[in-house]
């Protein structure tokens, strides 16, 4: 049975799914809510059409359902309703009545902003945005059938660019890791001759047709509802103040790894390659699932009922990129019932690779931190928890980068860091993990603000001068400006280039670490730890997540840590003094270790036998599905176990 068909009874499911507390309302409904009403469940099941397809075909599946042609018609469906001028004049018309209340004015003025972010008004837009949807969907589909890896020991080995980047981090041989390279490199070579050049061109004329600078101003002026120069006004601030950190960083690593560990394939290997393997045995990949599930039990999160479809493993014609996607929206209906969220997430492991389980581990952290802040978004329609235009980029982000910082934190590795054999991961190494790579964080920062200083300067190139050589060559030139040297990661092999969705959308990554620190500071002062805080979950919840895009995400960051949003308190981390920083990781590994032992004593949350994340999960391998929390009687930690048994099976080496 293909996946569609086991997937749509879950969503349906979902669909009827209601809370006990309805509201009372009158026998009749108002006018205003009437037309309400209509526009959620329209768009309701035009989202889900698109998203159906996304999954289907961005995860290869078997069927004759998905396919490139079924993808561009249902997005061009979804894009049609949202850009319905005659819908924006009569959400207008009754905002100018006198007769609606609060929440209805609310989801009307929502409405309004978001049918003001897609309604095009000049006729040669709409035919580019047309244009630019074929050549995305064409380009997408041959960039994943890309025969892509690297020529090792004089024979090609096919690796995902995943795979790629992850052997370039652990492998001792330079010759290998600089074979990575030189097959990540290839992926710019493909896209610049396969239509990349020409969406670049489409994209930029649409968005000037409309009246916008650029198609980087018109992004992410939908997105975070200020243009292209206020944004790099802000990170302009963070790249001038960090390039003497980076400059820094780079002699000392030349010096104490000599000048040759500068170079790109061999950067991340210098840096933390030994350290990776170090720590590999206390990431067990079949164990990821379970130890994010305690871990943000522990924390409080809920998911509110939703539903959450897993596709973890790397594979040929996969997409290149974790997401998490819903096809099915939180929101609140008129009745005063509860429409939970149906998830589509995804990343690409490989279980038998060295660093995976830590890799696997980090993306579920993240990808499962978004799942949580849209599964919790309770608002009267589901256009204020799509994570498409106006909802702002950098707001999606922090929840999920905020989550998945906590793997790289002394408490939680002692918590959560468990080899097979159940050993916590001793302190010893992580002082080893954090020498090794703290001095160098600031360029995991410089490589991430590339991205955006690539795409602006891509997107402000004269049309005539846009060529595969040219975008190579501007490839190559950001590298060198912003991370001073090429970079480990060629910008051209990052996948949210290509999509219409993702495309100048990495400055949300930039703006959201900045608050990533920010919300971090405001809850060591305010808590004094952050790993299993019962209290971070509800938090969250209530200041970040159940607002939905109803609310600007600087107005969520200082409502919350009562400070405008600035890079102070990532940038002070980054100056932090290593011994300083080890002084601080040594006391909260310490109360790590008293806590579980008091746990253990106690029987609480923390040894808990059964997790509720309030949530139906199924764990699925494209259209196979491995496990799911309904054929298991509901229990979390069942559903994970079978998954384990069938890593273990699968991959029998990465699970010894």
């Amino acid at each position: 049975m293909r996946l569609i068909a086991r997937l749509l009874p879950t969503i349906s499911a979902a669909v009827m799914s209601t809370t006990s507390n309805k509201r009372s309302l009158p026998t009749t409904m108002s006018a205003a809510t009437t037309f309400i009403e209509k526009i959620n469940t329209e768009y309701e099941q035009l989202h889900r059409s698109f998203e159906m397809q996304f999954w289907g075909t961005k995860m290869a599946l078997g069927g004759e359902e998905y396919s490139v042609p079924e993808l561009t018609r249902t997005k061009a469906e979804m894009e049609a309703f949202l850009a319905s001028k005659e819908k924006l004049d009569e959400a207008r018309a009754y905002l100018a009545s006198a007769e609606i209340d609060a929440d209805e004015r609310k989801t009307l003025k929502m409405f309004e902003r978001t049918f003001g972010c897609y309604i095009m008004e000049s006729a040669d837009a709409l035919k580019l945005r047309e244009e630019c949807m074929a050549t995305e969907g064409t380009l997408e589909d041959k960039r994943n059938k890309m025969s892509l890896g690297a020529t090792i020991g004089g024979s090609f080995v096919e690796l995902s660019s995943v795979g790629l980047r992850s052997k370039m981090r652990v492998d001792a041989d330079e010759a290998t890791r600089k074979a990575c390279f030189d097959g990540l490199r290839t992926i710019g070579d493909f896209v610049t001759t396969n239509g990349f050049v020409e969406l670049v061109k489409a994209r930029n004329a649409m968005a000037k047709s409309l009246g916008y600078v650029d198609y980087y101003d018109y992004k992410v002026t939908q997105a975070e509802g200020f243009g292209k120069a206020a944004l790099f006004e802000i990170l302009d601030t963070l790249e001038q103040g960090t390039r003497p950190l980076m400059v820094a960083a780079r002699e000392r690593l030349a010096k104490e790894k000599g000048a040759e560990a500068l170079e790109p394939w061999n950067s991340g290997y210098m840096m933390a390659g030994t350290i990776t393997q170090k720590l590999d045995p206390y990431f067990p990949f079949e164990k990821a699932i379970e130890q994010w599930g305690r871990s943000f039990a522990a924390l409080g999160i809920s998911y509110e009922g939703a539903s959450m479809s897993l596709d973890l493993l790397d594979r040929k014609g996969k997409y290149s990129n974790g997401f998490c996607h819903w096809p099915q929206p939180a929101w609140l209906r008129a009745d005063g019932s509860w429409q939970p969220t149906v998830t589509h997430f995804t990343s690409l492991a490989d279980p038998s690779a060295v660093g995976s389980g830590h890799t696997a581990l980090t993306t579920l952290m993240h990808e499962a931190g978004h799942a949580a802040h849209f599964a919790n978004i309770r608002q009267r329609s589901p256009l204020f928890s799509q994570e498409r235009a106006p909802t702002s980029v950098a707001y999606a982000e922090l929840q999920s980068m905020f989550l998945d910082a906590l793997v790289g934190d002394a408490a939680w590795r002692c918590r959560y860091g468990l080899s097979r054999e159940g050993e916590a991961l001793p302190f010893a190494l992580h002082e080893e993990d954090v020498r090794a790579k703290h001095p160098y964080e600031v360029l995991t920062l410089r490589g991430m603000i590339a991205v955006p200083y690539f795409e602006k300067a891509l997107y402000e190139m004269a049309e005539e001068d846009l060529s595969a050589a040219s975008v190579k060559a501007l490839a190559d030139k950001i590298e060198m400006e912003i991370q001073g040297g090429l970079g480990g990661r060629p910008l051209l092999s990052v996948p949210h280039l290509l999509s219409d969705e993702a495309s100048c959308y990495y400055h949300g990554y930039v703006l959201a670490e900045m608050a990533v620190h920010q919300s971090r500071a405001f809850f060591m002062a305010r808590d004094g730890f952050i790993v299993d805080n019962p209290k971070v979950g509800p938090t969250m919840t209530e200041a970040y997540w159940r607002p939905g895009n109803s609310e600007p995400f600087l107005d969520l960051v200082e409502q919350l840590t009562g400070k405008p949003l600035s890079g102070d308190a990532w940038v002070a981390m980054l100056q932090q003094d290593v011994e300083e920083l080890l002084a601080e990781e040594k006391v909260a590994y310490e109360g790590a270790v008293q806590a579980k032992a008091k746990a253990a004593a106690s029987g609480s949350k923390l040894s808990a036998s059964k997790i509720d994340l309030d949530m139906r999960i199924k764990i699925v391998d494209g259209d196979a599905v491995i496990a799911d929390t309904e054929a298991e009687g509901g229990d979390f930690l069942a559903t994970c176990a079978k998954f384990e048994q069938f890593v273990q099976q699968r991959f029998p080496r990465g699970a010894a």
